[in-house]
């Protein structure tokens, strides 16, 4: 690297640190849920261009089509334009690209090269959540700009908890990623956890910078006070109330992009696919990890 390219990188970080976060997001995200007519399809139709999106995967194709930009950002694919993995192994459940994957080892996770990250604090400072997961795997996928932003399940399972915790609202990109300690655990996220056939699964859907807000197919978008609480919400095992999906279900969405981690409870994957790992561009529903055998767990 350049020392004009390592130059403008800190400088790039030093405004991430510098910057009102919450209020420009907050402000962005006004913009993107206002429907604005001919303004909104300008900037749809610009941002459609800046980043070289196929519309032709989209259900709806055209700029025009949406009346506001988060309608746009979360739109839906076309029937056929994935394919969910039939088999009974994990999938991808988002578009988007390996950041890092692996073990969970004395409770960290890797970040970055030099970065590692604390699983108790990205699943909200529980040492009782983070238990289950502790020596099992994790995967963490970033979502571009141009990604779809919708989130999928990666396997059939039960919703039991959800816990918002409030954080920062760094950029989530690869070069935050490297200079920006606990990115993941720092910056504010949905924790939804889920029993699964197989052990259980953790899915942490990452806020960043002008992420308007997250939100998932249960509760909607997540929108607790202001302030430094964690909320938590629990979900019945079993009744007229359950919460469960079937894998390739629908689970949540981003209004502006951001990253999923995701968490798998020990004995739970074989191992990842051969061709799974960072820098690798994911595909939802493709296969991504070979499930244990219920009869060797």
């Amino acid at each position: 690297m350049s020392s004009e390219n390592s130059l403008m990188d800190k400088v790039k970080i030093t405004l991430q640190y510098l910057m009102p976060k919450h209020a420009i997001s907050r402000l962005t995200g006004k913009f993107a849920a206002a429907k604005m007519g001919w303004l909104t399809t300008f900037a749809i139709s610009k941002f459609i261009k800046a980043y070289g999106i196929n519309m032709q995967e989209a259900k709806l194709k055209n700029a025009s089509d949406f009346a506001s930009f988060n309608d746009f950002f979360t739109r839906e694919l076309a029937d056929g334009a994935r394919t969910i993995e039939a088999g009974s192994n994990l999938c991808y459940p988002v578009d988007g690209a390996i950041s890092q994957q692996g073990d969970i080892v004395d409770g960290q996770l890797i970040q970055a090269k030099g970065f590692n990250y604390s699983l108790t604090s990205l699943l909200g400072g529980d040492a009782r959540t983070s238990a289950p997961f502790q020596g099992g795997k994790f995967s963490c996928i970033y979502l571009a700009p141009k990604d779809y932003h919708r989130i999928h399940m990666p396997m059939d399972a039960t919703l039991r908890e959800m816990i918002y915790v409030p954080g920062e609202l760094f950029s989530v990109n690869p070069l935050t990623a490297r200079n920006v300690p606990d990115l993941f655990a720092r910056n504010e996220r949905v924790v939804a956890i889920f029993d699964t056939e197989f052990g259980e699964l953790a899915m942490v859907l990452v806020g960043a910078t002008i992420v308007a807000s997250i939100e998932t197919t249960w509760a909607g978008t997540i929108t607790p006070p202001a302030g430094k609480d964690i909320f938590r919400w629990q979900y019945p095992k079993s009744g007229i109330n359950t919460i469960s999906f079937k894998k390739g279900d629908e689970m949540g969405r981003f209004k502006l992009g951001s990253t999923v981690v995701c968490a798998f409870s020990p004995n739970m994957l074989e191992e990842f696919t051969p061709e799974a790992g960072p820098g690798t561009t994911t595909r939802l529903g493709e296969p991504y990890a070979m499930l244990k055998s219920l009869d060797t767990q």
